[in-house]
């Protein structure tokens, strides 16, 4: 999900997307805010599994970003041989069973989830958007392309994004101002994120993501899993 000074850009996150196409800009434009206030994050950064990446991104100058959730073995065959750079995002995979849960109750365009122990069973054997977690984390972690990915965590972002934003920076070959970097990583709080109607897709119609079922942008947290999980599925799950 980051760009390479001079290269095309990269994917790739299972939780935490939404951050990176706030972060990145930011990291690259230095101190101009206007592309997060102004541009809708699906535009700004769009998806490289999405119609719009390629029109969106054809006459824009590098360094690109994209993200997306392709598995590693799912990659345009391009991307092995560029200079593409990658942040691969993983969170606790707890977590991001809540998240996928809530996601699912809210985007008409996916089956409705069940209740969370029915979720449960589909996320632990893979029958939901993008598969298992287990595979996908694998795929990325068993690559050929070692010194051009970058591995975060959604946990170490939500303790300390100031210090994830400067690691960011520095594989980017950015280098941020203490004020720079401040300005950045207060902006990119999940807060902040989450009233920006650039960043929280309240743009995208209720027919598509019910906001009122659940808001795109919940919680921001680590450890939200245990106020989901019953001891038996912490068990199963584990």
């Amino acid at each position: 999900m980051a760009p390479a000074p001079n290269s095309e850009a990269s994917p790739s996150t299972v939780k935490g997307t939404t951050w990176m196409q706030e972060i990145l800009p930011l990291i690259l434009n230095g101190e101009d805010l206007t592309p997060v206030q102004t541009i809708p994050n699906w535009d700004r950064v769009p998806w490289l599994e999405g119609p719009p990446a390629a029109l969106v991104l054809g006459d824009r100058p590098p360094p690109r970003v994209m993200v997306s959730h392709w598995p590693y073995h799912l990659m345009p065959p391009s991307f092995y041989t560029s200079k593409a750079k990658v942040i691969y995002v993983t969170r606790n995979p707890k977590d991001t069973a809540v998240s996928s849960f809530h996601f699912h109750g809210m985007a008409s365009y996916l089956d409705d989830p069940g209740t969370f122990d029915q979720f449960l069973d589909k996320f632990l054997s893979g029958q939901v958007l993008f598969g298992k977690w287990t595979d996908h984390v694998k795929s990325w972690r068993n690559t050929d392309i070692e010194g051009r990915i970058l591995y975060m965590t959604y946990e170490e972002m939500v303790q300390d994004l100031r210090t994830a934003v400067l690691r960011m920076a520095q594989f980017l070959g950015r280098e941020l101002s203490p004020d720079v970097l401040e300005k950045v990583a207060n902006h990119c709080q999940f807060n902040n994120m989450k009233t920006n109607i650039m960043s929280n897709y309240s743009l995208v119609p209720q027919d598509i993501l019910d906001s009122s079922k659940s808001p795109f942008l919940r919680k921001g947290t680590a450890g939200d899993w245990r106020n989901h999980f019953n001891a038996e599925q912490e068990a199963r799950f584990s």
